[in-house]
């Protein structure tokens, strides 16, 4: 399965932003253990590329690992280069979506009203993270309305609590940030538990039927 299908399948990009290098490794494995396997670290993170490179090389293709908040073409370069499968951008630039592609990266670009998300779609953006969510599902809905061939991604504003009805508004999948990973916690034991049961309840609220 390529990358987009594998994100279309599991629905959930988890956002790991702000953390200590260290922590990274370990992070990710909390989140794989609670079943999310679609992992995003943000390029403004410390030591970011290194990250990356950290998480494939310790869990290799259990988990798909992608680089965040990419503002520039030469970023999503390196960020490819050291591992990252996916690059997404918290709004459109055209040379960061054609670098991606000519990689062979997904490329999720970030955008917001109509216009945008119409332009980063045909621009090539695979998928078009919606950023910030913070409008509801119900903003989903309407922009699907006039847009229904292209996939959504909300991110900003998801939780355990409204996933499934960003979902059954008509986003393709969601990435989740604080919700789901708060680097401002200390990362214990404790906490790395606590993060991989949040992973849990994030799979059955998108799984379940409910």
């Amino acid at each position: 399965m390529n990358t987009l299908s594998s994100i279309l399948e599991n629905k959930l990009i988890a956002i790991i932003r702000g953390a200590n290098p260290e922590d990274v490794v370990s992070i990710a494995k909390a989140l794989h253990e609670g079943g999310v396997n679609m992992i995003e670290i943000t390029m403004n993170s410390p030591k970011a590329l290194a990250g990356i490179e950290a998480v494939k090389a310790e869990l290799g293709n259990q988990v798909l690992v992608g680089a965040g908040t990419v503002l520039d073409a030469e970023t999503a370069r390196a960020a490819i280069l050291a591992g990252a499968e996916f690059i997404l951008s918290p709004t459109i630039h055209l040379e960061t979506i054609n670098m991606t592609k000519r990689y062979g990266a997904v490329s999720i670009p970030g955008a917001f009203t109509p216009t945008e998300i119409l332009a980063a779609y045909e621009n090539g953006g695979d998928l078009i993270k919606v950023f910030p969510a913070t409008l509801g599902p119900s903003y989903i809905k309407d922009i699907r309305g006039p847009l229904p061939q292209i996939p959504l991604l909300p991110t900003g504003g998801v939780d355990v609590n409204n996933i499934k009805d960003y979902l059954k508004a008509g986003a393709v999948g969601c990435g989740i940030g604080s919700a789901l990973v708060n680097t401002k916690q200390k990362i214990t034991a404790e906490y790395l538990e606590k993060i991989a049961e949040k992973a849990r309840q994030f799979v059955v609220a998108v799984t379940s039927d409910n």
